[in-house]
């Protein structure tokens, strides 16, 4: 194990704000942080688990312990007569993940390709997209208490999924027991693998305007997984920014959910809201129109920008020379908030952790 100080950032996080890790351990095994762990001083220090830096604002340099996760692997674990279980290792691309799964015969997580990042942090944050969440295919994940150094398993049930949302997000409340147990899992826990479990019996995910128009267009009535992927890449290449050409960190705001009360509300004074109905009777409205609605797309405060196709995602006008500050993107977000609030009486909630 080595720990290497006053590591450059730039490079591992999206948005390329340049910050650096004061002190950095790479994890390419479960080796590596039984190492961490056995050492005291390292046991003790404060940790910050990094992935492929998709969903964080850094605000300046990093002072705890930064471990970056970097295991890998990619395997069928079990097949059965209903589904295929899918293990990666948490340092996978996540995108590289979905493309490997549909090379291999094993559909269901098309859905969700392009989305930036890895493996470990899909759980994190409960990505989705589509029509289809991280959930919906999820079957369990290994991980280290990073206080006590031992391992565990988490089924779905003990993750509480929701909404870009997971007990990773949620810091544990006093007197509560570490690891597995624990009621929030925030910096007390890094993730090494994630299993997948993808049925047999796959049905297409449709529904989505974007997704409808391509199929209607290519004359396909029922389109198989490939097909869909291959729509899901086109649909997000053409409205979000490669972030290895313009930094950012995808969606940076949630969606909003509101009652039927609150969004017929809205729509008697802005009709064309984008809005969908989700099965528990409460409206998911589309942030990027709302943020668009007060003016915001294709505006910028310093070298922060809101992305000039989708309000939805800001970006790094800086480039890599003359790189965004966190604190840039942090008061671009802010200002986005008031404005969205002021006319519409909604808070937004940002998506990425700020560190």
């Amino acid at each position: 194990m080595l720990v290497e100080k006053n590591v450059p950032l730039q490079s591992s996080n999206t948005f390329g704000i340049n910050a650096k890790a004061l002190h950095l351990v790479r994890v390419k095994s479960e080796a590596d942080i039984a190492a961490v762990m056995q050492d005291p001083a390292l046991q003790a220090a404060p940790k910050f688990v990094l992935g492929g830096g998709s969903n964080i604002v850094l605000t300046g340099d990093v002072k705890p312990l930064v471990l970056k996760v970097e295991i890998m692997g990619k395997r069928l674990v079990q097949e059965t007569v209903k589904a295929w279980i899918v293990e990666a290792g948490a340092g996978e691309d996540w995108h590289e993940l979905v493309a490997w799964t549909l090379q291999n015969g094993y559909p269901g997580l098309e859905n969700l390709a392009l989305i930036p990042g890895t493996v470990g942090a899909s759980p994190v944050q409960n990505i989705g997209a589509y029509g289809v969440e991280l959930q919906d295919r999820f079957e369990s994940l290994d991980a280290v208490d990073l206080t006590t150094g031992k391992t565990f398993t988490l089924i779905a049930a003990q993750c509480a999924f929701g909404y870009r949302d997971s007990v990773f997000k949620h810091a544990s409340k006093p007197g509560e027991a570490s690891g597995a147990q624990a009621l929030g899992l925030k910096d007390k826990a890094l993730i090494t693998r994630v299993r997948f479990l993808l049925p047999k019996a796959w049905k297409p995910v449709l529904g989505y305007a974007d997704i409808d128009k391509k199929r209607l267009q290519r004359k396909v009535d029922v389109p198989d997984a490939l097909q869909i992927y291959e729509w899901v890449c086109e649909i997000r290449r053409a409205k979000l920014p490669d972030w290895k050409v313009i930094g950012n960190a995808g969606s940076f705001f949630k969606n909003p959910t509101v009652s039927p009360e609150q969004c017929e509300d809205i729509i008697q004074r802005d009709p064309k809201i984008v809005h969908y109905q989700l099965a528990d009777g409460s409206v998911k409205l589309a942030a990027g129109w709302l943020i668009d609605a007060c003016g915001w797309k294709g505006k910028s405060i310093g070298n922060a920008g809101v992305y000039d196709k989708q309000a939805l995602v800001l970006v790094n006008r800086g480039g890599s020379a003359n790189p965004v500050t966190g604190g840039e993107v942090m008061t671009l977000a802010k200002a986005i908030q008031t404005s969205v609030y002021e006319r519409f009486g909604l808070r937004l909630e940002p998506e990425p952790v700020v560190v």
